[in-house]
């Protein structure tokens, strides 16, 4: 078990850039597979990126590729998400996961844990 807390959300313009740290406690971080997730108002979660336990690996949601980046540091025990050229869609409540699977996955239903949540607003 992990807990995981993100950080890094606010208010950006449209074209901005915002960059979300997740901490997370537990010595066997390096071991978990990291998710970043989103969920606007009325509609479901969605998936937007993911990392290997190694970093060797990564997966993008078709809509952000090529703007968003996601890295992990496994001696900070830290994931982030780097969101850049940020648009009014990209609006959403963001979440961090950890998949003790340890391998790149897109399926929400994987993650075994999940951080509270990070707000994201992107203004027109």
């Amino acid at each position: 078990q992990v807990q995981l807390v993100e950080s890094g959300g606010g208010l950006v313009q449209q074209g901005g850039s915002l960059r979300l740290s997740c901490a997370a406690s537990g010595r066997t971080f390096s071991s978990y597979a990291m998710g970043w997730f989103r969920q606007a108002p009325g509609k479901e979660r969605e998936f937007v990126a993911a990392i290997s336990w190694s970093g060797g690996s990564t997966s993008y949601a078709d809509s952000v590729k090529g703007r968003f980046t996601i890295s992990r540091d496994n001696a900070k025990n830290t994931v982030y998400l780097q969101m850049n050229s940020l648009k009014p869609e990209d609006t959403a409540v963001y979440y961090c996961a950890a998949d003790q699977g340890g391998y790149v996955t897109t399926r929400s239903f994987m993650y075994d844990n999940w951080g509270q949540g990070t707000q994201v607003t992107v203004s027109s």
